[in-house]
């Protein structure tokens, strides 16, 4: 029986809202941790991750059965979702 193999990889930019500089050098050691949670909850392997104040890279290996825009909806909207909760101080973050 014949079977195939795939594998998946994705680099992602997100950047905030207007290209503010809303991500603090402060964040980044605890956002970039938080943000592979929520790639290995999906079952996908985050390779490397970095960015600057206004946005942040992510190169990814995903599942086949996983779409680009459910991973990436859920990638965005949690790690916003974390930071909205976790750092009020930025309230304008989007």
């Amino acid at each position: 029986m014949p079977s195939s193999f795939t594998q998946n990889y994705y680099h992602c930019e997100f950047s905030t809202k207007d290209r503010a500089n809303l991500i603090p050098l402060e964040l980044e050691p605890r956002l970039y941790p938080f943000v592979g949670g929520i790639v290995r909850d999906l079952g996908c392997q985050l390779i490397a991750v970095n960015g600057i104040s206004d946005h942040v890279h992510l190169l990814l290996r995903y599942r086949a059965d996983l779409s680009h825009s459910k991973m990436l909806q859920q990638i965005k909207g949690r790690s916003s979702k974390w930071i909205h909760e976790t750092f009020p101080m930025l309230g304008r973050f989007a």
